[in-house]
């Protein structure tokens, strides 16, 4: 029996080490492949100096080289960011990272009168210093990509204070959210029994909806100005369009984007009949506060003998104005309110919840399994919340990985769909047009390796887009 319990010994050790040594491994794999496709594309951005002839009549070669410097520098960073990433996952590894935080969360729960016992406490104590851990790390990173990076490439409008007010609010208002629906979370884990993982999805998807509820009303306003879209002809436009295809239109806003980056965007959000849509200021040439100083900036001085503006000068400023016109707006939102129609966005709600819902089960399988928290350093608890990071986190890597993958084809697939949507309804040509100048204005390289963009693009290369569009228009 000894010698029967020492081999039983020796293959558990064995055990736990396979299991901690293919998470390394697993880790470092998808790293080095992510890197080897950085490199690819990396090649593409140092040997593509000039603007190819398919691109000559949507690409000046001022504006072509803007990008690829801001993208080269952008893939720099992303290679240094990364590798510190992963250098500093694979130390708190191996030198007990993990099991040392839930400890010293212990002592601090023991120091105001907590034992062992309050385990969900002490779990919350655990997210609260690993998150402040995580944002004090990623902190001088954050700067660099702002202060330098956006910064020397025209997008950064932030002020330091700015940025720092920033960052302490959004760290607030996340552990406002995360410590109350963890504690819950793992409470209905500990009392849910047998079918406990049923009761944790459920309670995740009614958060979920709640926070996709109330997130453009309560929480981003905390961050941006929220203002409605005026009276005017675009309004009008909008709400002529949305009800063409029912769309059931409560409010338009305008957020106050440029705050903090020239980047544009628009998107929807609600449920069943209180949908709105919000529109940033870069995305609208008229509303936009980064064009109200460029006539200074190119050197054109009203004109007071009649004689009007040079032309090469009002060229010189509009090609220097940023965002789209009311035509080119309407469009872009029709792209977006084909998602909407398409089905595109409910679709995408059942794929994360079917997803959620399997890996709770497989949670509920993989949780009493002692090995897989001996192997990350717990050889004498389990917690619930370190079970849920070990799962979700290291065992799910390779799932995760090959779901992000078909969810990135998947959404190629979608953007082909909402473009066509766009054109039904009369919008391919300024659709065409303002998806050059949201490339230009956001300074995106049109040219891409196609292993590249195979794995990483949830939209679909420029290129691809306006050759479908243009095939659309001659339909």
């Amino acid at each position: 029996m000894g010698m029967w319990a020492s081999l039983d010994a020796v293959w558990e050790m064995s055990a736990e080490k396979r299991i901690f040594g293919a998470v390394l491994l697993f880790s470092w794999t998808v790293y080095l492949w992510e890197t080897f496709l950085a490199r690819r594309q990396r090649r593409i951005y140092k040997t593509t100096t000039h603007v190819p002839l398919e691109l000559g009549q949507i690409m000046d070669s001022e504006t072509f080289e803007k990008s690829r410097l801001y993208q080269l520098d952008k893939s720099t960073f992303s290679f240094w960011s990364g590798l510190y990433s992963e250098v500093e996952g694979t130390l708190i590894l191996l030198f007990g990272g993990i099991p040392y935080l839930w400890r010293l969360s212990g002592r601090f729960c023991g120091y105001a009168g907590f034992g062992p016992e309050y385990e969900i406490t002490q779990s919350l104590v655990f997210l609260l210093l690993a998150t402040l851990f995580s944002a004090l790390t990623g902190l001088p990173w954050s700067l660099y990509n702002t202060f330098v990076i956006e910064e020397k490439h025209g997008f950064n409008q932030q002020t330091l204070g700015f940025f720092m007010k920033d960052a302490i609010k959004k760290f607030i208002v996340t552990q406002c959210i995360l410590l109350p629906v963890s504690a819950l979370l793992l409470y209905i884990i500990k009392i849910g029994g047998d079918y406990f993982f049923i009761y944790a999805w459920l309670f995740t998807l009614v958060v979920s909806l709640v926070l996709v509820t109330i997130y453009a009303d309560y929480i981003a306003p905390l961050f941006d100005k929220f203002t409605p879209l005026p009276e005017g002809k675009l309004k009008q436009e909008i709400e002529i369009m949305a009800k063409s295809i029912d769309f059931p239109l409560t409010k338009v806003y305008v957020v106050q984007g440029s705050k903090r980056s020239s980047h544009s965007n628009a998107y929807f959000y609600g449920f069943f009949k209180n949908k709105r849509i919000v529109l940033f200021d870069t995305l609208l040439e008229e509303y936009s506060v980064l064009n109200k100083d460029i006539q200074e900036e190119s050197g054109m001085e009203p004109c007071n003998d009649g004689e009007g503006d040079s032309e090469e000068i009002k060229a010189k400023v509009k090609n220097k104005k940023q965002g789209c016109k009311n035509e080119e707006v309407l469009a872009v939102l029709g792209h977006e309110l084909g998602h909407w129609k398409l089905g595109h966005t409910v679709k995408n709600i059942i794929i994360s919840q079917m997803n959620s819902f399997l890996c709770f089960f497989l949670f509920a399988v993989l949780i009493g399994r002692k090995e897989l928290f001996v192997a990350f350093g717990f050889y004498d608890s389990q917690p619930t919340l370190i079970g849920l990071l070990i799962i979700f986190q290291f065992i799910f890597s390779p799932y995760n990985e090959v779901l992000s993958f078909c969810l990135t084809v998947l959404s190629r697939r979608f953007e082909f769909q909402a473009d066509a949507f766009a054109k039904k309804l009369g919008k391919a040509n300024d659709l065409y047009s303002a998806l050059i100048k949201l490339n230009k204005d956001n300074l995106g390289f049109p040219v891409s390796d196609w292993l590249f963009s195979m794995w990483h693009y949830s939209h679909p290369p420029l290129l691809e887009r306006l050759q479908a569009l243009k095939n659309l228009k001659q339909d």
